[in-house]
């Protein structure tokens, strides 16, 4: 059972944001895989078979790259890891919620290994550093606004 990131990965990378919105549109957003194309640019297509609990796999488009992620754990509306192969890299990726004073600390971690990976670690590790910059910020916007 996974219940983490991959912390001996050739590439972890940590951010996180803070979000003036409660917790529960925070989560909500972030969990609605169908809607994430409405309020992340960065993603071009997304669908998932049914609720996302442990097991469940949703699909998902960005930058170009086809990827099913595989729902490992969720404690709602705290804590939820997904990860998979996609194009020869494994991913991991753990999001934490914590609502503090009205406002909700949101913070991400992913490891990425594999071939690809291991070919250029500074490389993948700036796109997925870019990458998750741009989805917290993407996500802080939709939740601010809503």
């Amino acid at each position: 059972m996974i219940t983490a990131i991959d912390h001996d990965a050739p590439v972890v990378v940590r951010r996180d944001i803070t979000i003036d919105a409660p917790l529960q549109r925070v989560w909500d957003l972030h969990t609605d895989v169908p809607a994430w194309p409405a309020w992340q640019s960065d993603i071009t297509a997304a669908r998932a078979d049914g609720a996302l609990v442990p097991g469940a796999v949703f699909h998902w488009s960005t930058f170009g790259l086809d990827i099913d992620s595989t729902v490992h754990v969720v404690e709602a509306p705290n804590r939820i890891l997904w990860g998979g192969p996609a194009h020869g890299i494994t991913g991991l990726h753990l999001w934490t919620f914590h609502e503090e004073n009205g406002v909700v600390r949101v913070h991400t971690e992913e490891s990425w290994d594999g071939d690809p990976v291991r070919a250029d670690i500074e490389g993948m590790r700036a796109a997925l550093d870019g990458s998750l910059g741009a989805w917290l910020d993407h996500l802080k916007k939709a939740a601010e606004s809503a």
